[in-house]
């Protein structure tokens, strides 16, 4: 298989054209002609993800966070993001993002999470499109059986990977939990929509103080706050699944490395 091959899969299952304006999705670097052996999927393109990459052989790096997502006039291997360009070309390995268009797929990142976290039958986006509900921001779906927000939230830490981060709850850990909604990455943008969707709780990442109070105290569903490494990574063994039952016979791989920012909690 040739890169150009496994790109018109990837956008099959993520069409760029649902990225933000602002995104940056795509080919990155790599010939779209060379091969395709091994691909291994990850949510950092950094140093780390680089260096597992090139000891398993992989052919191509799929990542959910572009390297370059406010642009540059360099790729100079005087920097971080530069030195890593300069080792995937003189390797020949190719690096592909899908960002918020793996966000808002169906199934995309949050369906991942949700599944993960033990939301059982249909799933419906927290934030649809006006022109097709299926797809969106977010999750919504049901526990299998009623729980309470201490028991979901330690079913959470214990499906999700793990991290120095962890999770943080908002609420009564006796209130009673059955309908969720959950948002791979940054969910602050999505609080008004949780509250409308009259969920139990919201799970997502990067919950600021201020908001996640004033939330709390207004009287909305309870809040469990996650890496936002943790609630992405869940996506990578989708992507891999959608690549590899797309018939495109390349050897997959999920990179376990941990590239969350925070790497210590005391």
């Amino acid at each position: 298989m040739t890169l150009v091959d496994v790109i018109e899969k990837l956008e099959a299952a993520y069409p760029p054209a649902r990225a933000e304006s602002w995104d940056a999705v795509g080919l990155v670097c790599g010939d779209p002609a060379q091969p395709v052996r091994r691909v291994l999927f990850a949510v950092d393109p950094v140093a780390a993800v680089a260096d597992e990459a090139l000891e398993w052989g992989a052919d191509l790096i799929v990542t959910h966070h572009p390297l370059y997502l406010r642009g540059t006039t360099t790729v100079a291997a005087t920097t971080p993001k530069g030195r890593l360009i300069h080792r995937l070309i003189k390797n020949d390995v190719a690096l592909y993002t899908a960002h918020t268009n793996a966000d808002v797929a169906n199934p995309g990142v949050s369906d991942a999470l949700a599944r993960t976290v033990g939301l059982a039958g249909d799933l419906v986006p927290l934030r649809p499109f006006p022109d097709d509900p299926w797809r969106g921001l977010g999750r919504v779906g049901e526990l299998p059986e009623p729980s309470t927000l201490g028991e979901f939230a330690a079913l959470a830490a214990q499906r999700l990977p793990r991290t120095s981060w962890g999770i943080r709850v908002a609420g009564d850990l006796a209130r009673p939990v059955r309908r969720v909604a959950v948002s791979g990455g940054a969910g602050d943008s999505l609080l008004g929509a949780a509250r409308a969707a009259d969920v139990d709780v919201f799970l997502t990442a990067d919950l600021r103080h201020h908001p996640a109070s004033e939330f709390v105290e207004t009287g909305g569903p309870a809040l469990i706050d996650a890496a936002h490494w943790a609630t992405e990574w869940p996506w990578l063994d989708s992507a891999a699944s959608i690549l590899a039952a797309s018939g495109v016979n390349v050897e997959t791989r999920v990179s376990a490395t941990v590239t969350d920012a925070w790497t210590r909690g005391y």
